[in-house]
């Protein structure tokens, strides 16, 4: 049991320098930019530079959400990392945040769930805060996707990109913050969303790199279909247990998968009293960090006000749905 409420103190981010425009994709895909756009409504994304891993964006993500509170590195208790591609098998990739950070105190660890991973690590947090008063715990979600696309790949290269967003998880005032969380997996779709090598089943081989096997391949129009077929049903079910309307939802933060997916999908679920923050026209969907970098952006424009209900909105790999629905209250963005 959740003895005490739990919430979002402070948000961060980081996005490469590096813009790829589709301009820049379109000739080697054999596609227009109107193309491009008119699919997505993606105009440009960012890639990490060659010498960023996934730990370094995390890292920059971190530090601006602890500087935005004034919490130093030390005081947080739990550190969890949500990414699907880590710097390497073994470290972690959350211990090399927590080395960087200086967060001496915290206990580490990544959390692989594809682009639903901010939720369900904000869902931890909230259980591990809870149950240790006093505690702090800080999310940073980060996906280099650039390393993993096949160039002749439309399906996936138009759409991936790079990025880490980061939230200080802590207690909040009562009636604030975490209030209903929903996680759901359907593991008999898993092959929607695959990289198919480099893991104990096909170890890296000569032959899986030779197959292209250590990029991911997505079923595009299946995707979709999976989506639109289940997150409007389990949005409706988590705000009946709330005891929200639809109508009550000022703020929708969505997995930044596709633009035009998204447009549809607020459509469905109904939200037209919501505000859909979508940041995919300039930054592309950089997986489990898009929906953290797009809350960051939403708090520091502020466009987020204390007491607005928030719902985020995660789907994607695995198959697996993440949604979360806060009352807001944090710390002033500076």
């Amino acid at each position: 049991m959740v003895s005490q409420s739990i919430g979002i103190l402070a948000t961060g981010s980081y996005v490469p320098e590096t813009e790829i425009t589709n301009a820049d994709l379109a000739p080697g895909l054999d596609v227009t930019t109107e193309w491009i756009e008119r699919k997505t409504a993606i105009r440009t994304r960012r890639y990490a530079a060659p010498s960023e891993a996934t730990s370094d964006l995390a890292i920059r993500a971190a530090t601006n959400a602890l500087d935005q509170i004034g919490l130093p590195a030390d005081r947080i208790d739990y550190l969890i990392v949500p990414t699907s591609t880590g710097d390497a098998p073994l470290p972690p990739t959350s211990c090399l945040v927590q080395a960087a950070l200086g967060a001496r105190r915290a206990a580490c660890f990544d959390l692989n769930i594809a682009c639903s991973g901010f939720v369900y690590g904000l869902a931890v947090a909230q259980g591990l805060v809870a149950n240790r008063p006093g505690s702090h715990a800080l999310v940073v979600a980060a996906d280099i996707w650039s390393r993993f696309i096949d160039p002749n790949d439309r399906g996936t290269t138009v759409l991936l990109a790079d990025a880490a967003g980061a939230a200080v998880v802590g207690p909040v005032p009562d009636g604030y913050g975490i209030l209903e969380t929903d996680l759901l997996g359907y593991g008999d779709q898993a092959d929607l969303l695959t990289v198919e090598a480099g893991g104990s089943r096909r170890p890296a081989s000569h032959e899986t790199v030779d197959e292209i096997g250590h990029v991911l391949r997505m079923r595009g129009r299946e995707v979709t279909e999976f989506v639109l077929g289940n997150v409007p049903q389990a949005v409706k079910e988590l705000l009946a247990r709330a005891g929200v309307a639809r109508e009550e939802v000022e703020h929708f933060v969505p997995h930044q998968a596709n633009g035009v997916l998204l447009r549809t999908l607020a459509e469905q679920i109904g939200l037209e009293n919501a505000r859909t923050h979508l940041t995919v026209e300039e930054y592309g969907n950089s997986g489990v960090a898009s929906m953290p970098v797009t809350l960051d952006q939403a708090h520091r424009s502020g466009a987020l006000r204390d007491g607005e209900l928030v719902l985020l909105s995660g789907f994607g790999g695995g198959m697996a749905l993440g949604h979360c629905l806060l009352r807001w209250k944090a710390g002033v963005a500076r």
